[in-house]
C-alpha cells in the first residue's frame, strides 16, 4: 500500500475518532509521499532531457561528419 493511502486511511481514522494528532499525522504522512513523487518525478524528467541533449549532439555530429567535417566539401 503506498504511503498516500496508508497517511489517507490515518487521517480518515482521526477524523472518525477526533484524534486530531492521528489526523495530523495522516496528512503529513500525505505530504512526505507527494513531496517523494516529486522529486522522483523531477529525476525522471532531468534523466529524459539529458538522454534527449545526447541524442541531439549525437545527431549533430553526424550531420557534421555527413557534410565533411568543419571545412564543408571542399
Amino acid at each position: 500500500m503506498g504511503e498516500k493511502a496508508k497517511g489517507r486511511m490515518k487521517e480518515a481514522a482521526g477524523a472518525f475518532t477526533g484524534d486530531e494528532g492521528k489526523k495530523a499525522e495522516g496528512q503529513a504522512q500525505q505530504r512526505k509521499a507527494s513531496a517523494r513523487e516529486e522529486r522522483e518525478q523531477q529525476k525522471r524528467t532531468q534523466s529524459e532531457q539529458n538522454k534527449a541533449d545526447r541524442a541531439e549532439k549525437s545527431r549533430d555530429k553526424q550531420t557534421r561528419k555527413d557534410k565533411g567535417g568543419l571545412l564543408g566539401n571542399l
